[in-house]
């Protein structure tokens, strides 16, 4: 996967109650094992949460806590495509998705239930065919109270 394809891929995490969200380097969302390896050094209260976009098709949550790791792929049929969404099958111990599947998210929908968005709100956003990955990511965000950081970080992340 080129970096081009990549949209965005940042870094959240809450220290002492306070959410921080920095841009991640676009080559950390190549592949699943990569991005988790970069969200582990970050201090959190709660678990680091990689957020990725990809050629505007599909997004990737994963939430590192120690040596849990959490992920949801909004979008399974990605995995016939791009290589992260590939390796996040993998994790998932999911079979590869037939050419022909319908998209459908993959992995844990309440990976941020315990902050704010329901697994059941995760899927009503993974499911509308109309929302951008980055704006998914953003309604993510607002929800969980970080927006105009993760604004930022993304903007960072364009320039």
């Amino acid at each position: 996967m080129t970096e081009a394809a990549v949209d965005f891929s940042v870094v959240a995490y809450r220290e002492e109650g306070v959410w921080q969200v920095a841009p991640l380097p676009t080559r950390v969302a190549n592949d699943l094992d990569t991005l988790v390896q970069a969200l582990r050094p970050w201090p959190s209260d709660t678990g680091a949460l990689g957020l990725v976009s990809v050629d505007e098709d599909f997004f990737i949550i994963v939430r590192v806590f120690g040596s849990q790791v959490r992920v949801l792929l909004s979008d399974i049929t990605a995995a016939t495509e791009w290589p992260i969404a590939s390796s996040a099958i993998d994790l998932l111990e999911l079979p590869e998705p037939d050419d022909d599947e319908e998209p459908a998210p993959a992995g844990d929908l309440g990976i941020v239930a315990d902050l704010g968005v329901s697994a059941m709100d995760m899927g009503v956003m993974c499911d509308d065919i109309d929302l951008y990955p980055d704006e998914a990511l953003s309604v993510v965000a607002r929800k969980l109270g970080f927006e105009k950081q993760f604004q930022a970080a993304v903007q960072a992340v364009a320039v």
